[in-house]
């Protein structure tokens, strides 16, 4: 890649930097391309010439987020650690991923947008769920998951916690560290308490 290209793409990237920025705050529709050639200190014609329309931009942003999510959740699932600590990282999620997003930003993902649609289909089913298989494994291997759990009742269980998160209500309460490590013991044991194996602390 030359100098040309490079500075492209760099420009792209802040780009898609600024527009994720101004969605996730205000949302898709209150956002104007002028605001984000503003932000990203580019012209209206600059962004029009790399994505040809704020659809099209949208969905970049998107597939950036969802490729630097992928990767977050990879180093975590792919690091030296026991189970019960890569899945502890999992669902901690970074201030800065889904839950601090604008609630516009998150509908537009999923929209009557038949190409967001399809992508965020594609990226679950090629992407995000093989990698989750292989952590379910992983505590398969290491005694922690039973076997006549299966992982499609595991994802779902993973899912309804991370959603859970993301809600209002759970917001509103401002969770502490500790508040949150008797929320992963209550994921890992339930209410009864009684662990599958002594190793998880």
């Amino acid at each position: 890649m030359d100098g040309f290209e490079r500075r492209k793409e760099r420009k792209k990237e802040n780009i898609c930097q600024a527009a994720f920025d101004l969605f996730s705050v205000y949302g898709v529709k209150k956002v104007s391309i002028a605001e984000i050639a503003k932000q990203a200190k580019v012209s209206q014609v600059t962004i029009y010439n790399y994505f040809g329309s704020k659809d099209e931009l949208l969905r970049d942003v998107i597939t950036v987020f969802m490729n630097k999510s992928l990767k977050e959740a990879t180093d975590i699932i792919e690091a030296n650690l026991p189970f019960p600590e890569k899945l502890e990282l999992f669902l901690a999620e970074k201030p800065e991923a889904l839950s601090a997003l604008n609630s516009d930003f998150l509908k537009s993902m999923m929209s009557e947008d038949p190409i967001l649609r399809q992508m965020a289909k594609d990226f679950a089913d090629n992407k995000f769920i093989p990698l989750m298989m292989k952590l379910f494994e992983n505590g398969r291997e290491e005694g922690y998951i039973k076997h006549n759990i299966s992982n499609e009742a595991i994802l779902i269980y993973i899912n309804m916690f991370r959603e859970g998160k993301r809600s209002d209500a759970f917001l509103d309460i401002g969770v502490s560290k500790h508040l949150f490590k008797e929320l992963i013991t209550l994921f890992f044991y339930g209410v009864l308490g009684n662990p599958l194996n002594n190793n998880i602390n």
